[in-house]
């Protein structure tokens, strides 16, 4: 039995698929209101705040996968991130069951050092500062042993679905829209996107290679790309120009003076004003066989669906 903590969300979902397509048929989904994605799911509904029912859900299971998502609220992470973080460990450790916990890259300083397992963390905002607490913590449990756990590591998505990520909500949801592409601070820096459908296998992947466990992993990415480069490839796919404006830092803080989700996105903006560079050595050089989606298959998934 491999279960899936947070299966309703986009990663959930496409662990649980990759799962069922490679590993066991044997799958159990949980959430507050789970959804079956095969017949032969079985269906937890938990509230993972409560240790009682955080337990039940990871009990009997061999692997127990991390993909829990709460909207982009700082108090909201404040208040429940350490407590779901504290009591799914503890279900772990007394089960005996192992955890692939799914991370991002919150909690690394905001400029433009190269983004490797060992990079330090420097959390600036308090949403980044929630994400240093709860890898820290997991960190403590597979150092002292109390735990078999793997933390595969993330930069931004970009994707298809209910992908969520500063860059689909600006650039392609835009441009799918027809409408002109916002590209945040610099289209000129290099970023870092991983495919959600990639993210998602590889850390399945890391769950079943018993040899990854104990470790942090970077997931595999194409090489880094500018927006400029986004933007061209999008047009190669689309056949006419994309527009696209610069939004500037200042706009921004404008915009989060009367905009909740606006004032959320600013802790993370700093970081679109350097080379975000994130490698995925390691995962590569341990996975040769793993494809690893390019931005051209990346791009014209997303925007011709193919």
């Amino acid at each position: 039995m491999q279960t899936v903590l947070g299966s309703n969300g986009q990663i959930g979902q496409e662990i649980a698929k990759e799962i069922y397509n490679n590993y066991t048929k044997h799958i159990r989904l949980v959430s507050r209101n789970p959804k079956k994605i095969h017949d032969t799911d079985e269906l937890v509904a938990a509230d993972l705040m409560n240790y009682e029912d955080t337990y039940k859900a990871v009990k009997g299971s061999e692997i127990v996968y991390f993909a829990v998502g709460l909207p982009a609220n700082s108090e909201l992470w404040e208040n429940r991130f350490p407590i779901i973080m504290e009591n799914v460990v503890k279900a772990c450790q007394e089960t005996n069951t192992k955890l692939a916990f799914f991370d991002n890259t919150y909690m690394y300083e905001k400029n433009d050092n190269v983004q490797v397992e060992t990079s330090p963390f420097v959390p600036v905002g308090r949403k980044s500062q929630v994400r240093a607490n709860i890898a820290e913590m997991l960190l403590s449990a597979m150092k002292d042993k109390s735990i078999d756990a793997v933390i595969g590591r993330s930069p931004e998505f970009y994707g298809s679905g209910l992908t969520q990520s500063i860059t689909n909500s600006l650039v392609f949801n835009r441009v799918k829209e027809g409408k002109r592409a916002f590209v945040p601070i610099n289209d000129s820096v290099l970023r870092t996107l991983i495919w959600t459908p990639d993210a998602s296998r590889a850390l399945v992947l890391l769950g079943n290679t018993p040899d990854a466990y104990g470790e942090t992993w970077h997931l595999p990415t194409d090489d880094s790309i500018t927006y400029k480069e986004i933007i061209s490839k999008a047009e190669n796919v689309l056949g006419r120009k994309i527009n696209y404006t610069i939004v500037p830092m200042w706009l921004f803080k404008i915009g989060s003076l009367f905009n909740q989700q606006v004032k959320e996105l600013i802790e993370l903006l700093p970081r679109y004003k350097y080379d975000n560079v994130f490698k995925s050595n390691k995962f590569k050089e341990s996975f040769p066989d793993f494809k690893v989606t390019t931005y051209e298959e990346g791009i014209r998934n997303i925007l011709k669906g193919e």
